[in-house]
């Protein structure tokens, strides 16, 4: 990508906090999604990396940018940087990376007001990302598998929402809306991944009370995630306290699967998963994800799901089902666009995001402030630079999209979305049919 240049290089004034990456299209490190992101981006590569053949590499350089970060940020005993940026002064501003003038201000939870949520996400990635570099890199693996115990025991014996810590600097751009429980499991199921110490099975097990949303997963929410990746162990392994995590994960299949009876999101006239809230591209990738990653787990098991009225749900109907949201997302919808910026002939030309949209650094090198950026956004013009690979929010519940740079819900791209196409894409690249 060399229309972008170095940005943020003083971020943490008295830490280091340079590093990782902005969550979507404005200049603020949200380290809630972004730790969600790389937790996806590692799952991928555990699931997937055998298939992304040279292209492996580029995702453990993603991963690692992220996790060095992610050790900067909590490298102080005691506290977990949150954020970096002061979100209003960023989203009053259409302002490249580069030209950044609004405060860097560092959020940070701490003993005294804690963030729960963001801290287990964090101890999630650092975990995941440690199984990855098991392979290739024992010394960093080390490093991170350590540094995520040590952030989940702060995460869980400092217990409190980051909502309430740091109020509206977070909210309401990323609430954690469904409570921090959902983390603190989701954490131990990595560490328990990562170590296979009883004690974080335990944990789990004494905390699966707190999990009633089956039917969720993405960046606030990881229930089902917990259910999908904890079952892979019990299944596999043939444990006997695994029937609620596979139960559920069963329920979650249901609730997904088009023709089930108990089928509860909804889908567009021309076959795209959709619910309500936010960009919806990232529930069409992560529901794909976690199909795609059952349905390996329920082959190897011998088993299929009945989701009652006669409907089974096998292994390759999971992945049909998936392989299908990956190609709508690709170009195969009622207006025959792919909402990848830069895949076949069309695609998304204004997509919501600062540096995509005004001119490069190559191509204006003269400083453009806070509001000399406003005609750029306002513009019909497409973006002058490429953001290739970027998935964006996507269109609405009737397929249409009006490919405007304002409508951010639809036109914004984000890491969340991207992190588990990245899986699917490997896997699907490799099984074309």
């Amino acid at each position: 990508m060399t229309w972008r240049k170095d940005s943020a290089l003083q971020d943490g004034f008295l830490v280091d906090l340079v590093g990782g990456y902005y969550d979507a299209g404005d200049n603020v490190k949200f380290n809630f999604p972004m730790a969600f992101s790389t937790t996806m981006l590692a799952w991928s590569v555990i699931e997937f990396g055998k298939f992304m053949g040279p292209d492996l590499n580029h995702a453990l350089d993603a991963i690692r940018w992220a996790t060095d970060y992610f050790l900067k940020a909590t490298a102080i005993p005691g506290f977990v940087f949150a954020q970096v940026g002061d979100p209003y002064a960023d989203h009053n501003c259409w302002e490249r990376p580069e030209d950044m003038d609004t405060p860097r201000i560092a959020y940070a939870v701490s003993k005294e007001y804690p963030g729960s949520e963001v801290s287990a996400e964090i101890a999630a990635a650092l975990a995941a990302s440690s199984i990855v570099y098991r392979k290739y890199h024992v010394g960093y693996s080390s490093r991170l598998l350590q540094r995520a115990i040590m952030v989940f025991d702060f995460a869980d014996r400092y217990r409190g929402s980051y909502n309430d810590s740091l109020g509206r600097w977070v909210c309401p751009f990323y609430c954690d809306f469904g409570g921090y429980q959902d983390e603190l499991v989701w954490g131990a199921a990595w560490l328990f991944k990562a170590t296979k110490l009883p004690y974080y099975l335990d944990y789990i097990n004494q905390n699966i009370h707190n999990l009633e949303n089956f039917g969720e997963f993405g960046w606030d929410s990881k229930d089902a995630g917990i259910n999908v990746l904890v079952s892979k162990q019990l299944l596999i392994n043939s444990r006997s306290n695994s029937k609620p995590f596979i139960l559920n994960a069963d329920k979650f299949v249901c609730a997904v699967l088009p023709e089930s009876p108990s089928v509860s999101v909804s889908y567009s006239p021309g076959g795209l998963l959709f619910k309500p809230g936010g960009s919806n591209l990232q529930h069409a990738t992560t529901f794909s994800f976690l199909f795609l990653v059952y349905a390996g787990y329920l082959k190897k098991a011998n088993k299929e799901i009945d989701c009652g009225g006669e409907v089974f749900a096998s292994p390759r109907r999971l992945r049909q089902v998936a392989r299908g949201q990956v190609d709508y997302i690709l170009g195969r919808n009622p207006l025959n666009m792919s909402y990848m910026v830069g895949y076949g002939p069309k695609f998304p030309q204004r997509i919501h995001h600062r540096a995509s949209s005004l001119p490069s650094m190559v191509q204006h090198p003269k400083h453009i402030d806070c509001k000399e950026g406003s005609p750029y956004f306002e513009t019909q013009n497409p973006n002058p630079n490429l953001l290739l690979g970027a998935v964006v929010g996507g269109p609405d519940i009737k397929d249409s999209f009006a490919d405007s740079r304002a409508d951010f819900v639809h036109s914004e791209p984000t890491t969340y979305i991207n992190a588990p196409l990245v899986g699917l894409l490997a896997y699907f690249k490799s099984h074309p049919s």
